[in-house]
């Protein structure tokens, strides 16, 4: 391979990574222009443009027409749904999801655990005037979401420990930063078998979430249901835990039967 082979491969690897952190900041920002963009990932501002640019082509990124900012586009959407197939999570939760939403009115998510962080791969939206919305790939904190204290209650203490080490961040005025506070929630989670947040990661809303327990009764996904505060109250959420646990359990048997299959 001559030397000018050697430099335009590694061109093109680099330009594949530098798109693949875009892609991995907007998981994260949820939208941001070229500018923020630029500085998050470490590049100058015409290369982000260029790549952004690229990205667009493709449908990995769409930009606002009127803002200018860029978030995920809908080729993601079906790459994220995609990487959940071989466990059949989607396909076995689809159809209850969009009966959960339509039952209860309110929107219903179905996420898994990527490490650090929770990842949406399906949203079903109920019939209510104002309801949550998301984006299905989008990323989000363990600590501060009802999903992620699902999968960090079946974690071992250990791996709980070193997922604190480095801080909590803060979202809101009622996110839990404190360690012994998030793992006295924890402890909840376990004995309850399903997590709420009340404004934790946005103010405004409540998010009530449920384990889909695999095979061996470990959380291959969790299911959610949120809506404002003022429909999601004492008064409400526990009608919505029972239907949401009841719908989760039948995703988990559901899945176990695709399993068998």
């Amino acid at each position: 391979m001559s030397e000018s082979e050697v430099a335009t491969r590694a061109s093109t690897v680099q330009s594949v990574e530098r798109a693949v952190s875009i892609l991995q900041s907007l998981a994260s920002l949820g939208s941001a222009g070229v500018t923020e963009i630029a500085a998050d990932v470490g590049v100058h501002k015409a290369t982000a443009h260029r790549l952004l640019t690229t990205l667009e082509a493709r449908g990995l990124v769409s930009q606002d027409a009127d803002r200018g900012a860029y978030r995920l586009g809908r080729t993601v959407l079906q790459l994220a749904a995609a990487a959940s197939r071989p466990d059949d999570v989607v396909s076995a939760c689809r159809p209850l999801c969009d009966a959960l939403a339509a039952e209860v009115g309110e929107t219903v998510n179905l996420v898994v655990s990527d490490g650090r962080q929770i990842i949406t791969v399906y949203q079903a939206v109920g019939d209510a005037i104002l309801a949550s919305r998301d984006f299905v790939g989008k990323h989000d904190p363990l600590h501060a979401t009802a999903a992620g204290k699902v999968f960090l209650a079946r974690l071992p203490a250990a791996r709980v420990d070193e997922l604190v080490r480095g801080g909590l961040e803060r979202f809101t005025p009622s996110t839990i930063v404190d360690p012994d506070a998030l793992r006295a929630e924890l402890a909840r989670v376990r004995e309850r078998g399903w997590a709420v947040t009340s404004e934790e990661h946005e103010v405004g809303l409540v998010v009530a979430a449920a384990p889909v327990l695999g095979a061996e009764g470990t959380p291959v996904a969790a299911m959610t249901v949120s809506g404002p505060t003022y429909r999601v109250t004492d008064e409400t959420l526990p009608g919505l835990v029972e239907r949401l646990t009841g719908a989760a359990e039948r995703a988990a048997w559901r899945l176990g039967a695709l399993r068998r299959g």
